[in-house]
């Protein structure tokens, strides 16, 4: 009985261009250390806000910027291959994509308050990760948008 109801054309289907996708999210990562890199450089020298090194450690701090940078942009990446997986195979992937983006954000978030740095410290920390969220969510969630193309299929005869 459902075969009579069906369309006579068959449904379009949705080619992922993993090269655009992929170029998006290099694009982010860069974005993202340079973010990282900003972020630190006016916690620690507009407000002296102690990001990731003691004062001490100078405006630019130690290795661990370097590292937040770099983890920055990893996770960019990941970001950029999770939603690679989500378009090949779940049937909402900016939906699935938004919601671990969000939930990723908040972890990051939350993270600074279980150290012993004072306030000042952890709420700027948090600030950045939610700006660094931001960004990447939304910069790979555009390039996916980008690197994704309904062509119709083929038609059985």
């Amino acid at each position: 009985m459902t075969a009579m109801h069906q369309s006579a054309s068959p449904q379009p289907r949705a080619m992922v261009s993993a090269g655009r996708l992929w170029a998006g999210g290099g694009a982010t990562a860069v974005v993202a250390a340079l973010i990282a890199i900003v972020g630190i450089l006016v916690g620690r020298g507009l407000f002296g806000v102690e990001v990731l090194a003691p004062k001490g450690a100078g405006i630019w701090g130690d290795a661990s910027t370097f590292w937040y940078a770099f983890g920055a942009a990893m996770l960019s990446l990941v970001a950029t291959g999770l939603m690679h997986l989500l378009l090949l195979f779940t049937p909402r992937p900016m939906l699935f994509f938004g919601w671990v983006m969000t939930l990723a954000t908040v972890v990051a978030m939350l993270a600074p308050f279980v150290t012993d740095n004072d306030l000042g410290s952890r709420m700027f920390t948090a600030g950045l990760n939610f700006i660094l969220g931001v960004a990447i969510g939304s910069l790979v969630a555009g390039s996916a948008h980008t690197a994704v193309r309904t062509v119709p299929a083929p038609r059985r005869y």
